[in-house]
């Protein structure tokens, strides 16, 4: 008989020992990859559009796979190395690393006025330099807001001499650089035509050389052609109110704001150099990484085509991307090592909300709790580590409508179904719960915003939203009004903006303010409050003349505030 100590049968213990570690670790891994696909369930549907995801540990992809379709029409599946997706605004971090580059080329500052290099752009009275570009202070305007209120649409062609001449016809900034923070694709879209006036290159071959090849990134490439045949990328699509899908392609050759094709394989290599630091060094890293400073001194959550905050209490560097059809995430905790890249093929998706799903399953140990709903009389509340809802009695106190004069933007609070909401549109709304007396926090979102009140129940009182960034909007209270018949006939007729060199014709249809539309359905025009109307995605501002003549209006659109048009003869 063997001895209890002979080297045989510790072998065998420790080949069992062994033999149940591997089985958990596999089991633990099976129960990973099954919450995964929970995760991305609605996506592997059969005929559907869907996503890829990659997740990144310690420098190696510990999980990718494909779900959905790339094209329906060929039925070709999703395969996360090879499928190719357009990434949108995720490409903005490659804009910012090829800047810095040139800087530590020492061809350029950040601290240079951009007119230096683009003298086509209007001198607003103030500078506004490459560092403004890069953390979205500059207040220009957004291009592509400009170019689709000008009748441009995805699918059509247009070039960088069409975006360039949109932005050099703007009369005004949003703000004063350096004053706010407003993102707006025209920086990166302007940071791209920095790179090819002072490197001679245009940013697809700069980027090319610098970046993509020494990582080794070779499915990787920056889209400035449309006629430009790039093997295994994913067709885009929109989700139709049937059910069904149709494309979502676009021609335009912009580059700068996004235009990156890439995979998530190859988008983790480009994560690994965060740590590697073989392009650019650790100076190239901290750079993009460094946060914006207001003129106020106040710091921004934007670093350079990166954000850099917290996702439940972990440090993270983030940045997702829309265009056409596409949506993009590239999320990083770096304190973890840890990394998700979720890149989708249809515009219904959330890349963002879905890396973070993805993370709170890899990382559930080592995250803060998330926000839980308490149930309070507006019919929820939220507990966080610092205070706890509280029930405040006649929470339909705080209803009514806000206008934002500085941002242009309205927002309803109303009590609906006996839940207290924050309307953004009609099928855009979050629940609120009540902190204290003047105080509502935002349920169901992924950084904390909070509402307070000045002013009480009082007629003219304000409103101001911070958000988790630190980022704060004051609106006014105004009144709603609902013009007679006669009334709206005052605003019919043809206008003209200098801005976006086109006319809007204005009628009266169905009862309703309506702007004529030859490409698009007709606009309606809902009355928002005295001499101003809402429709999807724009808030319209009529003026009079001292005799109480209406002579005009300004359009604000989210990224491009007070665009004037000026009535004409019809």
């Amino acid at each position: 008989m063997q001895s209890p100590h002979s080297p045989l049968l510790f072998a065998i213990a420790v080949a069992a020992g062994l033999s149940l570690v591997t089985d958990a670790v596999a089991a633990e891994n099976k129960s990973l990859v099954q919450r995964v696909d929970g995760v991305f369930a609605d996506y592997a549907k059969p005929g559907s559009p869907g996503c890829a995801v990659a997740v990144i540990r310690n420098g190696s992809i510990v999980f990718e796979k494909g779900y959905g379709l790339a094209s329906l029409e060929h039925n070709l599946p999703i395969q996360p190395r090879r499928t190719v997706f357009d990434i949108g605004s995720t490409s903005k971090q490659f804009t910012a690393a090829s800047i810095l580059l040139l800087v530590q080329d020492g061809k350029l500052s950040l601290d240079d006025d951009i007119r230096e290099v683009l003298p086509e752009i209007p001198d607003y009275g103030q500078p506004i330099t490459v560092g403004h570009l890069l953390h979205h202070t500059s207040g220009l305007r957004d291009y592509i807001t400009l170019m689709m209120l000008g009748n441009i649409k995805f699918e059509d062609h247009t070039t960088d001499v069409q975006a360039l001449a949109a932005i050099a016809r703007q009369q005004a900034v949003d703000f004063p650089p350096g004053t706010e923070h407003g993102y707006s694709n025209t920086g990166y879209f302007l940071l791209a035509q920095i790179v090819q006036r002072i490197s001679g290159k245009p940013l697809r071959e700069f980027a090319l050389e610098r970046i993509f090849t020494p990582l080794g990134m070779r499915d990787t490439r920056i889209l400035d052609n449309h006629k430009l045949v790039i093997a295994n990328r994913a067709t885009a699509y929109e989700a139709l109110p049937d059910g069904g899908f149709g494309l979502q392609m676009s021609d335009w050759e912009q580059t700068g704001d996004g235009a990156v094709q890439t995979t998530v394989a190859d988008l983790a290599k480009w994560d690994q150099n965060f740590y590697s630091a073989k392009v650019g060094g650790t100076w190239l890293l901290e750079q993009l990484q460094t946060r914006g400073q207001l003129n106020s001194g106040k710091s921004i959550d934007y670093a350079r085509g990166l954000l850099v905050n917290e996702y439940r209490g972990l440090p993270a560097v983030s940045h997702g991307g829309s265009w056409a059809g596409y949506r993009a995430e590239l999320m990083r905790l770096p304190q973890q090592k840890f990394s998700v890249a979720v890149l989708c093929n249809v515009d219904s998706s959330d890349p963002s909300d879905l890396a973070r799903k993805v993370t709170d399953v890899y990382l559930a140990d080592e995250l803060n709790a998330p926000t839980v709903a308490l149930g309070a009389a507006t019919g929820a509340a939220t507990a966080s580590s610092t205070e706890r809802a509280i029930v405040v009695p006649n929470p339909e106190r705080f209803a009514g409508l806000y206008w934002s004069r500085n941002s242009g933007i309205v927002r309803r609070i109303e009590m609906r179904e006996g839940k207290l909401l924050y309307v953004r549109s009609a099928d855009n709304t979050s629940e609120l719960a009540a902190l204290d007396g003047d105080r509502l926090q935002m349920l169901a979102v992924p950084t904390q915003a909070e509402l307070k009140f000045v002013g009480g129940a009082s007629a003219g009182r304000t409103m101001q939203l911070t958000t988790g960034a630190g980022e704060l909007t004051e609106f006014e209270e105004v009144q709603p009004f609902a013009p007679t018949a006669d009334a709206l006939a005052a605003y019919t007729g043809s206008y003209y903006s200098a801005e976006l060199a086109t006319r809007w014709q204005l009628v009266i249809k169905d009862g309703q303010i309506t702007v004529l539309q030859q490409r698009d359905p007709d606009l309606a025009l809902a009355p928002a409050f005295a001499d101003a109307f809402l429709a999807t995605g724009i808030l319209m501002r009529f003026q009079r003349d001292s005799a109480h003549r209406i002579i005009g209006f300004a359009v604000d659109a989210g990224r491009a505030r007070d665009l004037k048009f000026v009535r004409t003869a019809d």
